[in-house]
């Protein structure tokens, strides 16, 4: 569907992890503390910055694989778990970084009256805490999580989850990512979806993703958008 600018939305969900901030750094950290502890090899930075993206279990079954595809051993997976968790909220936001024009965007965004929710596929348990210590959370009047429902991204229950606290129509809303986890939820919700240009998305372009914009940096976002 062709969308004019700017879009008439009436609030707007944001992803964490590559949109809002890069965790990969801690991400790494924990993923080869873990592997340290099972007696396995590091693995490289850039490798484990193509795992983020499905949530822990997934990273981790990624990591204990070395591979994209994962296909670890399910009960080396879970034994892996509670240790990954544990080396994680070690180092939750010791080196993760925000994103430049974020906290502008953010600020853009709320003067126009957008009320804002951070839609993540991190559990809340590490999500909350590391928008707390980045002084991100003040802006989030909800926080939806990879463990707030049985589902998460691509899933759009998260989304729809949202749209119903806000009390508005999923289509009355615009969701902003890094990944094809955030199109396909916000095509099966109904909602408009811009990506940024900077996070992870598996390691590939976000630019073959069906998105309504791509944007290099937050403020755009403002930019492209209206109060309905």
């Amino acid at each position: 569907m062709k969308r004019s600018f700017p879009l008439p939305v009436e609030a707007v969900t944001i992803d964490l992890d590559g949109t809002l901030v890069d965790s990969i750094p801690d991400l790494a950290t924990a993923s080869n503390m873990m592997l340290g502890e099972l007696g396995r090899p590091p693995l490289p930075l850039k490798l484990i910055r193509t795992f983020v993206g499905k949530g822990i279990a997934n990273l981790v079954d990624r990591a204990l694989a070395g591979h994209i595809d994962g296909g670890a051993d399910r009960a080396l997976i879970a034994r892996a778990m509670p240790i990954y968790e544990r080396c994680y909220t070690q180092v939750n936001g010791k080196h993760t970084t925000i994103y430049p024009g974020v906290k502008e965007g953010l600020a853009a965004l709320e003067a126009q009256g957008f009320p804002l929710a951070c839609v993540t596929n991190k559990s809340v348990r590490f999500a909350q805490p590391l928008l707390e210590m980045l002084g991100l959370a003040k802006h989030f009047t909800q926080l939806v999580g990879g463990d707030t429902l049985a589902q998460k991204k691509p899933d759009p229950a998260p989304l729809i989850y949202a749209a119903e606290r806000f009390g508005i129509a999923p289509s009355d809303m615009l969701m902003i990512g890094d990944s094809i986890n955030d199109t396909q939820a916000a095509r099966g919700a109904g909602c408009a979806v811009f990506c940024v240009t900077y996070g992870y998305n598996e390691g590939h372009d976000v630019r073959t993703l069906e998105t309504d914009a791509i944007i290099d940096a937050l403020p755009e976002a403002a930019r492209l958008v209206r109060k309905a």
